[in-house]
């Protein structure tokens, strides 16, 4: 450990906690008991959309079948690569190569928001369509009162998704901005690894909400 990493290192140091190593295992066992509450969070959804598609799978199916299969490809191609990305922005920090870590992260950034626009022009889809839930939904197909209930679940699972997507790209702008003004080291990078820990978990929800809602309507009864 070089003097000025050290010396970085004992200014984050907590008075609570004996040393950093203590400091890191608390904190990353603190984002880990987070991350729980969130999987408990996402998965009462995940349950409700469960039973309704159970209950209702020709519906589901119909309204799987509008949703822009493109996009929600385009949107999983880009969430995986920023977790490589983000990946390679942990990796830099722990080898104190500041400046990769930074691109890395800005890189990340911009996948982010990749992800929300193309978000933001599905939805414009579906609201000149009629299919926002409320007065003006309108469906022509069989069933339209619960392939209304999908809609509700599709806005509802992934407006809190995208809502988690922009709580990490004020993460990620965060750790960029520190990282750009030194308070990192390949001796204190902890918060990055937790950042990126948090972002996986984003990424992860979208692994799992791309083939609940986009591709139903490409499953067909033999």
């Amino acid at each position: 450990m070089s003097d000025s990493s050290e010396a970085l290192a004992t200014h984050e140091l907590r008075h609570h906690f004996e040393n950093m190593e203590q400091q890191r295992g608390a904190s990353s066992m603190g984002m880990w008991v987070f991350l729980i509450t969130e999987i408990m969070f996402f998965g009462g959804m995940f349950m409700a959309y469960l039973a309704y598609r159970y209950e209702y799978f020709l519906a589901w199916q119909e309204g799987s079948q509008h949703m822009n299969f493109w996009i929600g490809t385009v949107n999983t191609a880009v969430l995986i690569c920023s977790s490589l990305t983000m990946v390679l922005a942990v990796l830099a920090i722990q080898q104190g190569r500041r400046r990769l870590t930074s691109i890395m992260l800005a890189v990340t950034i911009c996948f982010a928001i990749a992800f929300m626009v193309l978000k933001g022009m599905e939805y414009h889809e579906h609201w000149l369509a009629h299919e926002f839930p409320g007065p003006a939904f309108h469906f022509a197909g069989i069933d339209p009162r619960h392939v209304e209930m999908f809609f509700v679940l599709y806005f509802v699972m992934t407006g809190f998704h995208a809502l988690h997507v922009l709580i990490g790209i004020g993460l990620v702008s965060t750790m960029l901005y520190m990282n750009e003004r030194g308070h990192f080291s390949a001796d204190y990078h902890n918060p990055i690894e937790n950042t990126g820990l948090y972002w996986h978990f984003v990424d992860l929800i979208w692994i799992y909400l791309y083939p609940l809602l986009y591709l139903i309507g490409h499953h067909h009864v033999g």
